[in-house]
């Protein structure tokens, strides 16, 4: 659902990227998986739900978790068919096809290799891992057993942020020149990096400050630039939780400006900015409205989330996690088209990140 208020230019398609794009089928989200879990803590919970409403056939065939007791209140509250005495047990299931790995992030190298072993699909959830070297063990190892190792950056599958890829693919703001995006989780500040300027090319420079690691967010503000040539830069910064952080995408371009309004890491609404004419023919060649004087063309859209959204709603753990709906939509429809990975977040993206993980965190230990 869009809801378009202002502004003369066509929306591109709001379709996701990977039936635009045409590797996948809009209707293939009923292609069955059977789906097991490694862990069963906050977001292994929600994601549970949303799977749920997948339309057709994703079944929660299997859980294990640290202590029987959890994965046996797990599997109540969440009608999962199976209850495992341990991971190596549930990756040996027939019945499960794919894995998701929702362990805490020191962990996510030895479940995801565990799961892979075993010839099943993984999900795992982001940072991937703690260090580039790991993850590239771990897709290496994907890529050698013929199955899909998944990030779990559920961001870039949502609607908003699919708007935006196709509103600087259509080139309508111009070629991107900025990127400021915050959150105390790097992971979620750092990829809008390459999903502004392209995961293709290395950055030409990180200068990062600050004290910060992958598995321990949010508890000092700091922040990275990130150069990318005379193209650009992405201006990153991680707040403490405890402020007022404004949460929010701003990806500029010569000539306009997309936000991803609060909460960007589970936009709802995006806006566009554009500049009129009348900045285009400014002698000097500022072409920001601000310099010229004048009101940018604005347009605006809205995307909810099925309900219950926001945060709290009860039964769930975290803001917009019901936005998980959208990644595992496209999950089912990559597999069913025998795709190794999703367009929306790929082993190039995904690696992009980690290495600018590894030398922001890097940096902040001089």
């Amino acid at each position: 659902l869009c809801h378009r208020n202002m502004g003369q230019s066509q929306a591109p398609s709001t379709a996701p990227l990977d039936v635009r794009s045409g590797l996948t089928k809009e209707g293939d989200t009923s292609f069955p998986l059977r789906w097991g879990f490694i862990g069963a803590g906050g977001i292994s919970s929600d994601w549970a739900k949303c799977l749920k409403e997948v339309p057709g056939d994703a079944s929660l065939a299997a859980v294990a978790a640290r202590s029987a007791e959890k994965a046996a209140e797990f599997a109540k509250e969440h009608g999962v068919a199976k209850v495992h005495a341990s991971y190596s047990e549930l990756v040996s299931d027939p019945d499960v096809d794919i894995v998701y790995v929702g362990t805490i992030t020191p962990l996510h190298k030895e479940h995801s290799l565990l799961a892979i072993a075993a010839g099943k699909h993984v999900l795992c959830e982001k940072p991937l891992a703690l260090s580039v070297k790991d993850a590239e063990q771990m897709y290496a190892a994907a890529e050698k057993k013929g199955v899909m190792l998944h990030e779990g950056m559920w961001t870039r599958f949502f609607p908003a942020v699919d708007h935006a890829r196709a509103t600087i693919e259509a080139g309508t703001i111009g070629d991107v020149t900025l990127v400021q995006c915050d959150f105390p989780d790097m992971c979620y500040a750092v990829h809008t990096a390459p999903l502004a300027f392209g995961s293709a090319e290395p950055p030409t420079k990180v200068a990062a400050a600050g004290q910060f690691s992958k598995d321990s967010c949010g508890s000092g503000t700091s922040g990275a630039i990130v150069q990318y040539g005379s193209r650009g830069c992405a201006v990153l910064t991680f707040p403490s939780w405890k402020c007022e952080f404004p949460e929010t995408l701003e990806i500029v371009g010569t000539k306009g400006r997309i936000t991803l309004d609060a909460w960007s890491h589970a936009p709802t609404r995006l806006t566009i900015r554009l500049c009129p004419k009348v900045c285009w023919d400014e002698p000097q060649g500022h072409t920001s409205t601000s310099q010229n004087g004048v009101q940018p063309e604005l347009e605006q859209y809205e995307y909810p989330l099925p309900k219950p959204s926001g945060y709290p709603a009860p039964g769930w753990h975290f803001a917009n996690q019901h936005g998980f709906l959208y990644q595992a939509e496209a999950l089912h429809r990559c597999l069913a088209a025998g795709q190794r990975e999703c367009p929306q977040y790929t082993k190039q993206d995904s690696l992009h990140v980690m290495r600018l993980l590894d030398e922001i965190e890097k940096q902040s230990k001089r």
